[in-house]
This record gives C-alpha cells, sequence and structure tokens, in this order.
C-alpha cells in the first residue's frame, strides 16, 4: 500500500480545524498528523519533529493571529522546504493570492471548496504540481498587461511565445484554442513543449513566470 500523504492543519478555529480532520479522514490515502491555531505555534511543532515524521502539504489560514498566512509561508518554505503550503482560506482578494503565491505557497483555495476536490488538491501538490482554485489563478497573477516582447523567451517558436501570453491571462487551453483557431491537442502539445524548455512544472507556474517577466522587463 502506498504511504500516507500526511498533511498538518492550521486554522485558529477549532471547529475549522476538527472539520478538516473529518473530512480528510475519509480520504484513504491521507492522514492528519497533527494542527495548530496560528503560525508561530506551528513552526514550533515542526521544529520538533524529526525529518520523517513532518507534513508532506500544511494546509494554512491566511488571516491568523500571532502569525498569519503569509509570513508562516515564507517561514516554512525557509526553515521546511520539503513541506509544501497550501492556503485554504475565506478571503479570495487580489493581494491575498498574490502574496501568497509569492511568498511561496504552493495552492491556494477557498473554504467552501467541496471535499473532493480539496483532497485532489492535496495531491496534486504532494505530487509537485502548483493549484490554485476556480477564478483564483488572474488574483495570482494581477490584472495582465503589455504583450510579451519578442526578445523575452528567445528559446520559444514565436508560436509558443503567443500561447504562453494567453497562459499569462489565465486561458485554458480550449480558450487558447479559440482564440488561435487551432485544435485543443496542438495547444497541448505546444504548452508541454513550453514547460519542458523554460523548466517549469505546470501552467500555473508559467502563468507566475511571464507576469514576473513583465515586472522585471
Amino acid at each position: 500500500m502506498a504511504d500516507f500523504i500526511r498533511v498538518f492543519i492550521v486554522d485558529d478555529q477549532a471547529l475549522i480545524r476538527d472539520g478538516l480532520r473529518s473530512l480528510l479522514l475519509a480520504q484513504p490515502d491521507i492522514e492528519v498528523v497533527g494542527d495548530a491555531t496560528n503560525g508561530a505555534e506551528t513552526i514550533t511543532k515542526l521544529a520538533e519533529m524529526s525529518v520523517e515524521a513532518l507534513p508532506a502539504v500544511l494546509l494554512l489560514d491566511i488571516r491568523m493571529p500571532v502569525m498569519d498566512g503569509i509570513a508562516t509561508t515564507r517561514e516554512i518554505r525557509s526553515r521546511f522546504p520539503d513541506v509544501s503550503v497550501l492556503i485554504l482560506t475565506t478571503f479570495d482578494d487580489d493581494q491575498d493570492v498574490s502574496q501568497a503565491m509569492r511568498a511561496g505557497a504552493q495552492g491556494y483555495l477557498l473554504k467552501d471548496t467541496p471535499s473532493e476536490d480539496l483532497a485532489n488538491a492535496i495531491r496534486s501538490i504532494h505530487q509537485g504540481y502548483t493549484y490554485l482554485g476556480p477564478g483564483l489563478i488572474e488574483k495570482a497573477l494581477g490584472q495582465p498587461s503589455s504583450q510579451i516582447p519578442t526578445h523575452q523567451f528567445p528559446e520559444l517558436t514565436p508560436r509558443e511565445r503567443e500561447i504562453l501570453q494567453l497562459i499569462g491571462t489565465g486561458a485554458n487551453n480550449r480558450e487558447i484554442a479559440a482564440a488561435l483557431y487551432i485544435s485543443d491537442r496542438t495547444v497541448k502539445n505546444h504548452v508541454t513543449n513550453i514547460l519542458s524548455r523554460l523548466g517549469l512544472r505546470d501552467r500555473t507556474q508559467a502563468a507566475l513566470y511571464v507576469q514576473k517577466h513583465r515586472r522585471d522587463a
């Protein structure tokens, strides 16, 4: 049997922690290994664990007393780089989402996310992917700005740069295919090439990569 995905829950509300624990107990491949009420308590508890006992995924609220989710994410990514952070919160304003992803969170979901979607997000992040809930990618990126300059990403073909530009706006494969009058399969192949050539894990990372290059241009 495959190893369990070890999950640690951080939320200042006991009812939320207990509810999440109950939801995740129903998943055959997920194990809740601890919880905390704020970021500072989380850091203390993780520091007391052996490397083998550390969680694989931290479920983290963004607004908590003592140490909020953004500061906690930065600290976790610095001190425990093998622990992935999934923000789970009721707040979805642009600044929260963008700051969380820049701090190093691998995912961002709202607390009204169905339990099966939450479980799938945990699995995806555990496998190394980035996961954003519906409608959150544009908030993570901010408002799209000008098109990618032709001198950027010289390793890509003109068509691949065009597709990367659309990924940066949050467009999915079907929307890209419709915009460029090409098939979904063709878009998928281009996206695979783009990720490989830029050394990125997934399309969310690609979108954030585009945004970073726009800021640095």
